[in-house]
């Protein structure tokens, strides 16, 4: 398997323009179209569909993502093995939102710390982004794909939410489960609308046409508290509810697909600090895809 070839793919299928992927690769589009035929002819698979908005993967283009994905990373290793095992300095700032940043890679980031000591890590938790294409955070997890700017973008994970209920409260549970939420009688928890800060948040209505929040918070963590506490129900990430025993889920047959997204500035994509988190936090998301996508 020719590595190059895959390259191109995997870059085609993260920017999903044959110009973005050139950018990204610093070659022209031409080159990156005919790497990618080549790969296609070689397998004897169309990877991509050819649309007007971009390039779509196939279901063969799919299943061959992660196995490019996992040679990537092993590329980068090797990269920096090359580096004569010289130790990461410098500042590297993280943008994430809160629920993925406190309760996903907080906990998990005593391995990269422990490997990189002289690196000063920034981790931007909060309900907003800081913006990379400005460089105020080296890289963002954002919520929906950045479409302007000097930014290298790709998805980092899809991810599930549900509606959760108290574990101590069985009548809430019995109720939401047999009747419409507007009608059941149950507080409901969600984001304050007028200062949501992306609009893959305004997800009440895809639970039921029009339902609106009675107690609101502008920070899920607190919406989580709220509703283990026993205030209401609501929507939570699967990765941030689904091992708390003070949280049940009901209406399991009820989700909500969004997605992370990885974006950062061109300029400091090549930077070895920023290859190494990139393959650290990638490692991390691919062996918590239960977590995030429960069957």
């Amino acid at each position: 398997m020719d590595w190059d070839k895959l390259q191109y793919f995997l870059t085609v299928a993260q920017q999903g323009t044959l110009a973005r992927a050139g950018a990204a690769l610093q070659v022209d589009a031409t080159t990156v179209s005919r790497q990618v035929s080549a790969l296609e002819a070689g397998l004897q698979q169309t990877l991509f569909e050819r649309a007007p908005g971009g390039f779509l993967l196939t279901a063969a283009g799919r299943a061959l993502v992660p196995h490019a994905e996992a040679m990537a990373a092993a590329a980068a290793r090797i990269r920096s093995a090359g580096d004569g095992g010289a130790a990461l300095s410098g500042q590297l700032r993280i943008s994430v939102s809160e629920g993925f940043g406190g309760n996903f890679i907080a906990p998990r980031l005593a391995g990269f710390v422990a490997a990189h000591p002289e690196l000063e890590i920034d981790l931007v938790a909060s309900s907003g982004f800081l913006n990379p294409s400005r460089r105020e955070a080296d890289m963002a997890v954002l919520l929906a794909r950045p479409r302007k700017g000097p930014l290298i973008t790709r998805k980092l994970s899809d991810y599930s939410l549900g509606l959760y209920a108290p574990a101590d409260r069985t009548d809430w549970q019995a109720a939401v489960a047999a009747t419409p939420l507007s009608r059941a009688g149950v507080p409901v928890i969600g984001y304050v609308p007028d200062i949501l800060y992306a609009p893959e948040l305004d997800y009440l209505g895809e639970i039921e046409p029009g339902l609106r929040a009675a107690v609101r918070s502008s920070s899920i963590l607190a919406q989580r508290r709220m509703i283990a506490g026993g205030a209401g129900v609501g929507v939570l990430p699967c990765f941030l509810a689904a091992n708390d025993p003070a949280l049940v889920r009901v209406r399991p047959d009820q989700v909500i697909a969004r997605a992370f997204w990885l974006a950062l500035h061109r300029d400091v994509a090549p930077q070895p600090r920023i290859r190494a988190f990139i393959d650290w936090l990638d490692g991390e998301v691919r062996e918590s895809r239960g977590l995030f996508v429960p069957d």
